[in-house]
């Protein structure tokens, strides 16, 4: 079997949508026959995700994403199930509607050094990624801004190297950028029924995928779970 990856040097392509929990119960038992879960995942078939994103006071890279633009570049922090056993940097770009992904392992240690803004370490690193966010720091005066929690439930398909999610309970922290603190205060910031679906794959979308796809009732429109968060602050 193909060793299945976010991280395609090629890019990915990415579609993201709104449904309805009913729509999300449908689509997830119909996926069960033909897909496999994903092995990180907890014996309720889910696992946490906690991400801390960088931008600045301008909303730089809220407003690249609102308005469409095709070439942008978002950096965040991410742990799983809170815990800061694993903890990797990570940018996410956009060059023309191909999704990108780099990471690198980070210790808790750095990340609080970034939280107040001690950031001159990261210059001459060792890790390109750090670098890289050096200069991006330097030249739009990024810094870490907020914290967004949810749980995804993921499933793969081999051929085309395909993923898809569906997250929930997504929140934030507002302006808190405390996030190996278990007990951050966190808000809603999707409706109560609402699930947010995501499918991504490499050069093509099998057609057993998207006849999975089709009668479900989504919102037509790109959810950034950061963008949703920023909408609270």
């Amino acid at each position: 079997m193909t060793k299945q990856t976010s991280y395609n040097p090629n890019g990915r392509s990415e579609m993201k949508f709104g449904i309805t929990y009913v729509d999300y119960q449908i689509l997830k038992m119909k996926m069960r026959y033909l897909m496999k879960l994903d092995p990180h995942s907890g014996a309720n078939g889910r696992y946490s995700i906690r991400s801390c994103y960088f931008d600045n006071f301008d909303n730089k890279v809220m407003n690249e994403k609102k308005e469409g633009f095709i070439n942008r570049d978002k950096y965040r922090v991410r742990i799983y199930n809170k815990s800061d056993e694993v903890i990797h940097l990570e940018r996410k770009s956009k060059r023309n509607n191909q999704t990108f992904k780099s990471k690198c392992k980070l210790s808790k240690k750095e990340f609080e050094r970034m939280r107040v803004n001690d950031f001159e370490w990261m210059k001459d690193d060792e890790r390109s990624l750090i670098r890289d966010l050096y200069k991006d720091i330097q030249l739009y005066h990024l810094k870490p801004i907020t914290v967004v929690d949810y749980e995804r439930e993921a499933y793969l398909y081999e051929h085309g190297n395909v993923r898809v999610t569906f997250d929930c309970k997504v929140q934030t922290s507002m302006h808190s950028t405390d996030m190996f603190n278990k007990t951050l205060p966190m808000v809603d910031v999707l409706e109560q029924n609402e699930v947010i679906l995501e499918v991504k794959f490499d050069e093509y979308l099998p057609t057993v995928i998207k006849m999975l796809l089709q009668g479900i009732h989504t919102r037509h429109e790109a959810y950034s779970k950061y963008q949703l968060s920023r909408m609270f602050g």
